[in-house]
């Protein structure tokens, strides 16, 4: 298994909207891709000195060659359909290996 991990840091100004818009339209929308089987939301707690507040999305695939479809075929569609937050947001994205889940 594969955690495609984003880790968004959201300007205050826009961020009601922008977790409306998340909750809403764009996890569901990854999960439609039928890539991921689940999405879990966190918001992180540690303050960060650039302000804002952070929060981190972990997608899961069931594997590696499951998270390159999603890159090739749905990723750049779905990463634009935030432009409206442009310039108000940094996201930092990782993949993880499951190693051991208890």
């Amino acid at each position: 298994m594969i955690i495609y991990n984003v880790t968004i840091n959201v300007q205050e100004d826009i961020h009601d909207n922008w977790l409306k818009w998340m909750k809403e339209e764009h996890i569901p929308d990854m999960l439609d891709t039928k890539k991921f089987s689940k999405a879990l939301m966190t918001k992180v707690l540690v303050q960060e000195p650039m302000g804002g507040i952070t929060y981190s999305v972990q997608y899961t695939a069931e594997s590696k060659e499951m998270l390159e479809k999603y890159y090739t075929e749905n990723a750049e569609e779905l990463r634009s359909k935030s432009k409206a937050f442009d310039g108000k947001f940094v996201a930092f994205r990782t993949e993880l290996e499951v190693i051991t889940e208890q």
